[in-house]
């Protein structure tokens, strides 16, 4: 599959972070210098403020490397997939003794990963829920581990606003592929089908006392 992300920057700290971004993802790309000319299939061109100049593209991106490189390359898919703004963003979450998560925008995988404490993949959710904006926005959490499962539904419920959907997922068969004797799957593929599963809205949200 030709790369339709081109990465057009001699600033190592800039390089580095893009494209380990875009590596951690599975997303193909181009490394060019800025100056030099674009594939045809490039749709999209990540670059520095100061590179910009150099850079004939009609979609490019310019990134901060200040900022978190997943912002830029969150912007880039979007471009990619023709929105400005998605119709629909899903969080999916396993709990456990580590914490699976995965965001889907539209359907489509945009990020999944495993081995997050607690703390970690709350963090994660807060950030996909910022990065994301979309008309509608849900955050699927499997009910496996009914403790962790509350607790951090409780947490969110503080947090979020009322637009947030909060759903309650039953985790039956998102640990194991369908069939006997299968696999055990990684915390992040059953975060993603925790994502793909409709649940229950959370009735905490409606009855949260904030002193509790």
């Amino acid at each position: 599959m030709r790369a339709k992300i081109a990465v057009a920057t001699v600033s190592g700290r800039a390089y580095y972070k893009l494209v380990s971004e875009l590596k951690e993802r599975n997303i193909p790309f181009y490394s060019i210098v800025p100056g030099k000319p674009i594939p045809r299939s490039v749709k999209v061109v990540l670059t520095t403020e100061e590179e910009k100049p150099k850079i004939d593209h009609p979609n490019i991106l310019t990134y901060n490397v200040s900022c978190e490189p997943a912002e830029v390359v969150n912007e880039a898919i979007r471009i990619l997939q023709g929105k400005r703004i998605y119709d629909n963003v899903t969080i999916g979450v396993d709990p456990g003794n580590t914490f699976g998560v995965a965001v889907l925008c539209d359907g489509t995988v945009l990020k999944a990963e495993d081995g997050l404490t607690f703390e970690m993949a709350l963090d994660e959710i807060l950030k996909a829920l910022k990065e994301n904006p979309a008309k509608n926005q849900t955050v699927r959490i499997g009910g496996g581990v009914t403790v962790l499962a509350e607790e951090l539904l409780r947490r969110l419920s503080r947090v979020l606003p009322e637009s947030v959907n909060l759903e309650i997922v039953n985790e039956v068969g998102t640990s194991r592929p369908s069939g006997e004797g299968g696999r055990k799957l990684s915390d992040a593929d059953s975060a993603v089908m925790i994502a793909e599963r409709k649940g229950q809205s959370y009735p905490g949200r409606e009855n949260y006392d904030s002193n509790s």
